[in-house]
């Protein structure tokens, strides 16, 4: 999964992008001092988020999300990375083949994502 950091005031211009790679996370482009903010923000500590998505059925509050996992990439960029940069992002196609199966139900669609992140067959 890749994401593409912007200026909020220039959407079109991709400052930098940061992909995940299974177990980790690699930063691409920007000057120096934004790359070691990027990569501070992905250091592996667990994130914080509260967001209905991450809980379980009837439950409330904040959800703490353990790194090294797609769902922890996904909380540190909607938590961590646009208040420590100040830029906005927008998660990006990275996979231009496939994409979910509706027979395929044996899986949910967490795992059909992460299957398709891996490049697996």
């Amino acid at each position: 999964m890749r994401v593409e950091l912007y200026r909020s005031e220039a959407p079109d211009t991709v400052v930098a992008t940061a992909t995940w790679r299974g177990s980790s996370v690699s930063v691409d482009g920007g000057d120096d001092a934004l790359r070691v903010r990027i990569v501070h923000a992905f250091r592996p500590t667990p994130a914080v988020v509260d967001d209905a998505s991450y809980r379980q059925q009837g439950t409330r509050g904040e959800t703490v999300v353990q790194p090294g996992s797609l769902e922890w990439f996904r909380a540190v960029v909607q938590t961590r990375v646009t208040v420590d940069t100040g830029l906005a992002a927008r998660f990006a196609p990275g996979i231009t083949e496939g994409g979910y199966d509706p027979a395929a139900q044996y899986r949910t669609f967490q795992d059909s994502i992460a299957r398709l992140a891996e490049g697996a067959d």
